[in-house]
């Protein structure tokens, strides 16, 4: 997937372009998953929110159910996962684990990396298409994907984090509204359970689309050494993230092998330029994030819920 690139004179504000053409940018959007607005004045983090307000209609979105560590810019605006540097972080779509996500992302380019640091894209529509029709199968035979997260007392984002409170009975309440069932553990952590679909239908085009964490949150999917360390402190079934079959079957390591080059068979990149603006359709196109050198700083806004349970497909 390329983004579709748009250009603007030096000095122009990116929020005038997109308020004269945005009924055309939103069909783009649409059709092609993601546009790049290059070359336009931004006006800093007010200003990037302003663009999400514009193109969306609405405030950005807070980000909630949190998986990764991120810093609070302003307001709603968030810095992207603050891993380190030389890790890539593999493409995925924003929130796929969550029974509701963003159905539009943003980022904002505030310092390009010196070398790499793209946010590489892939069409999911693609991927669906390069996943083995056998593997899409057995997925919806066996009830979707699922998602196990343990949050440890001393090691990874905790609980009161992701859930954003410290009341241990709003987290179960929270969990039971979402699909999600929470069990505590007798050393003060938490452990959570969700099954989702593999498959979803874009809620515009109709078009069935790979829309999970599966192969992102699969054990195999971190770089060897980490995931080696990861499973010499922990068994299995108490790793902070992986994934299974929605049976609670193991997914083959094969299997996520050949996920993951469905993933990057579909990728294409971009380097970044300062005040660059790239809008995403989280239901067309996956992102992710190559290792860099350098300052790296990039902004990042959701908006736009999505309807959810009913746009699963199996």
């Amino acid at each position: 997937m390329t983004a579709i690139e748009y250009t603007g004179q030096p000095g122009s504000p990116v929020h005038d372009f997109i308020r004269a053409h945005r009924e055309k940018l939103r069909t783009v959007l649409g059709e092609r998953g993601a546009i790049l607005l290059r070359g336009f004045e931004v006006g800093g983090v007010d200003g990037f929110d302003a663009v999400v307000r514009a193109f969306s209609g609405s405030a950005p979105l807070t980000y909630a159910e949190r998986s990764s560590p991120r810093s609070t810019i302003k307001g709603q605006v968030y810095t992207s996962t603050d891993y380190p540097a030389d890790e890539e972080i593999f493409l995925h779509n924003e929130n796929s684990y969550q029974a509701v996500w963003p159905n539009t992302l943003y980022f904002h380019c505030m310092e390009p990396a010196h070398t790499r640091g793209a946010t590489p894209l892939a069409d999911i529509r693609e991927v669906h298409r390069a996943v083995d029709p056998a593997v899409r199968e057995e997925f919806a035979r066996r009830g979707g994907w699922r998602v196990v997260r343990n949050f440890h007392a001393d090691f990874g984002v905790p609980w009161q984090e992701t859930f954003g409170t410290r009341d241990r009975d709003a987290v179960v309440e929270y969990c039971l509204e979402k699909g999600i069932t929470a069990e505590w553990r007798a050393d003060g952590g938490l452990r959570t359970t969700a099954v989702r679909p593999a498959v979803r239908t874009h809620p515009v085009s109709g078009e069935e689309v790979w829309f999970n964490h599966a192969t992102f949150w699969h054990i195999t999917s971190l770089a060897p050494e980490v995931g080696e360390g990861l499973r010499e402190i922990f068994p299995d079934e108490d790793l902070p993230t992986n994934t299974y079959f929605g049976d609670g079957g193991p997914i083959p390591d094969r299997t996520v092998a050949h996920l993951r080059d469905a993933y990057r068979s579909a990728t294409t990149r971009f380097d970044w330029r300062r005040d660059d603006v790239l809008i995403v359709d989280n239901m067309l196109a996956a992102h992710g994030r190559e290792p860099f050198t350098g300052p790296r700083k990039i902004a990042v806004a959701m908006a736009e819920l999505s309807a959810g349970p009913a746009a699963a497909t199996g």
